[in-house]
This record gives structure tokens, C-alpha cells and sequence, in this order.
């Protein structure tokens, strides 16, 4: 027998970034500035992200490409290895992601990507607390997901290997 069944992905979305607890609106403006670090010479798409740690610290990370597609890396990744790297075994709570592009007016969340949401992942479970990801464009709403599982369903987990 055949069953259907439906994975509902729960969010919040904020209008502007004043809606936003004083510490995540913080983030986001963090995230922002991130942009302005990218490495993007290519697709013109800049990327901030902005993780803030358990002690507080805020780590920022900016996407960098490379003429050798894909040997690039996102901003997210940055943003979490780096943080990971500088204060090892501190919890990672909270990551803002946002973009510009020198094309268009991105205003619109943007998500991360498959790879990114997997490291996610294992951040979350490394941290032993569910990660806070806020998604917003150059501008427009801001999606808050509370835990990676909203974010990424169906998780592939270090128990299955």
C-alpha cells in the first residue's frame, strides 16, 4: 500500500531586520557587510554569511570562486570552518546568510545551498543545540528557521555510516 505523506517546513518571516531580536538583527547587518569581502568575479552573486558562537563572537565568512569551478567555497562554509578553526569545540547558535548581485536587486531570502545545509548538519550536532539560520536577499523579508531540520529535511547523519 501506498502511502503520501508531507513534510511541512515550519519558518518565520520577518518584514525588515528591526522585527529581529537586537542580537540576530546584529547578525544580519554582519552578514551584509560580509558581501562586501566576496570573491566573485564570475557569477557577480556576492554572498555574506555571519555566525555568531555560544561566547558571543561573531565569525564572518564571504563566498570566493575560482576560474576552476568548483573549487570555490561558500560563504556559509566559510563563515562555519573558520569559526570552528578559531574557537574549537565552541557552539555555533545562530548563522545569517544574504547576497547582492551586480545584476539585479536580489530581494527576496536567499538559501543556502544542498552542501552547505549538510554542514549545517553536522554543526548542529557537533554544538548539541539546534542551529538559528536567518535567510534574507539584498533586501526584503528575512525567513528564520529555528534548527537545520526545517531548513533540510530528511538529514543524512553520521549514525547511518
Amino acid at each position: 500500500m501506498v502511502k503520501e505523506e508531507r513534510f511541512v517546513c515550519p519558518y518565520k518571516v520577518y518584514d525588515r531586520e528591526d522585527e529581529l531580536a537586537p542580537q540576530d538583527a546584529e547578525l544580519m547587518r554582519r552578514a551584509h557587510e560580509a558581501t562586501k569581502n566576496s570573491y566573485a568575479p564570475y557569477s557577480k552573486f556576492y554572498v555574506g554569511a555571519a555566525v555568531r558562537l555560544a561566547n558571543g563572537v561573531v565569525v564572518t565568512g564571504s563566498n570566493v570562486e575560482n576560474a576552476a569551478y568548483p573549487s570555490g567555497l561558500c560563504a556559509e562554509r566559510v563563515a562555519m570552518f573558520a569559526a570552528m578553526a578559531q574557537y574549537p569545540g565552541v557552539a555555533l547558535e545562530a548563522l545569517a546568510v544574504t547576497a547582492h548581485s551586480a545584476t539585479k536587486t536580489i530581494d527576496e531570502p536567499v538559501a543556502p545551498c544542498g552542501a552547505c545545509r549538510q554542514v549545517m548538519v553536522e554543526v548542529e550536532q557537533l554544538s548539541k543545540q539546534p542551529l538559528r539560520v536567518m535567510c534574507q536577499g539584498e533586501t526584503g523579508p528575512i525567513m528564520v528557521f529555528d534548527g537545520i531540520e526545517s531548513l533540510m529535511p530528511f538529514i543524512f547523519l553520521d549514525k547511518f555510516l
